[in-house]
């Protein structure tokens, strides 16, 4: 059996090298998704025969494949001649959701999870009729305050950590699990901003941060948007915090993975309101003899509602 660990700090290099040379579909797989994410959704990893499988929900009685296998062994059957108890499979885009589907497993679409894929330019142009509202959010901001943009650097992370402070004080996070562990994955992506190579963006208005943004390459031309927050007392300023990341800190991307919904209403109509290019869908692939049906998949709802967007 291969040996299944924690996923830890110390995996960055390895996991990273594996997602570059199987470069992923769905916006979980990058290290900074699962690993910021960890006090929430444990992920686990196991690493062996140039394969590297993570795991979520692990257990004694089994486990779930989170996302498809990275590497040569992608099938169930190797799966489960490594010694796996797999229970199934989560957060798995089409192409493997076939390849299972043809093994044997019951595959059930995962439309709360679907990735949000948009063309870098739109966002950042906001051109046509159907942006005109977005237009208007973002001209009135700039009429009303004295808006400036920055890229996120070591110098003013500490600052934009003191405004996801204030804007948790608002938003009363501690009265929502999920706020929690959004700070908490917030938080790490602060702390390891320059070792996740990551990219962000800020905006003060009238001198202090009030918004701002956390992205990465997915691919070579895809960038996945994580986190944004922007404080809800300027109106406008979340349009803007997501027309000028766009613009000046993601030109070099053809399209953004805005990442999913969670079948939270409010979020799939602000996500809807932006015109994605393109949805990946995701699908959960359960093994017959678990007897599971979708209210005892792995739900990441309870908790896990990241990259909340405004209208």
């Amino acid at each position: 059996m291969s040996k299944i660990r924690p996923l830890e700090l110390q995996d960055f290099p390895l996991v990273k090298a594996y997602l570059r040379r199987y470069p992923p579909q769905v916006s979980e797989l990058t290290f900074t998704n699962l690993f910021v994410w960890r006090t929430f959704r444990p992920i686990f990893v196991a690493d062996k025969d140039d394969t590297c499988i993570l795991l979520a929900d692990y257990r004694k009685d089994g486990c779930w494949v989170f996302g498809p296998p990275l590497g040569k062994l992608s099938s169930l059957a190797e799966v489960r001649w490594r010694g796996m108890d797999i229970k199934g499979f989560t957060r798995i885009p089409e192409d493997t959701a076939k390849r299972l589907r043809d093994e044997g497993l019951s595959v059930i679409p995962d439309r709360d999870n679907a990735d949000y894929v948009y063309r870098a330019s739109d966002l950042a142009n906001l051109v046509g009729a159907k942006y005109h509202k977005k237009r208007n959010l973002v001209k009135q901001c700039l009429e009303k305050y004295q808006c400036q943009y920055e890229e996120i650097t070591l110098k003013n992370i500490s600052e934009c950590i003191q405004m996801q402070d204030q804007w948790c004080t608002v938003r009363e996070c501690g009265r929502d699990p999920g706020l929690c562990h959004e700070y908490n994955a917030i938080r790490d992506s602060f702390t390891y901003f320059e070792l996740f190579n990551l990219i962000g963006g800020a905006i003060r208005v009238n001198g202090v941060i009030k918004a701002y943004a956390i992205g990465e390459e997915l691919v070579s031309n895809t960038a996945v948007w994580h986190f944004e927050k922007a404080m809800p007392d300027i109106q406008g300023l979340s349009q803007l915090i997501n027309q000028w990341f766009s613009l000046r800190s993601l030109q070099g991307f053809e399209f953004v993975n805005r990442e999913q919904d969670l079948g939270i209403p409010g979020l799939r109509q602000a996500k809807e309101s932006y015109y994605p290019h393109h949805m990946v869908e995701k699908f959960t692939a359960i093994m017959a003899s678990t007897g599971l049906n979708g209210a005892h998949r792995p739900d990441p709802k309870e908790c896990d509602r990241h990259n909340r967007v405004q209208e």
